[in-house]
């Protein structure tokens, strides 16, 4: 091989090993972004059954009703 021949092929692996670790931390930002979207649904799914529960506990009563504004 001549000196280019081996530079280029040294170029060439030194682009692969970056594009290696590249890929390596983009999977490990989207596994921890899978962990959070988890996360993050289970806590809404807690709160829209809050939401929903205080909904059926709510009921409109006379202090709560406000008169029309023409009286």
């Amino acid at each position: 091989m001549n000196s280019d021949s081996v530079e280029r092929l040294r170029d060439i692996e030194a682009r692969l090993a970056h594009f290696e670790r590249l890929c390596d931390d983009l999977s490990d930002i989207v596994a921890g972004q899978s962990k959070e979207i988890v996360r993050l649904k289970q806590q809404l799914g807690a709160l829209s059954s809050r939401v929903l529960d205080l909904q059926q506990d709510w009921r409109p009563g006379g202090a709560d009703e406000k008169p029309p504004p023409h009286y």
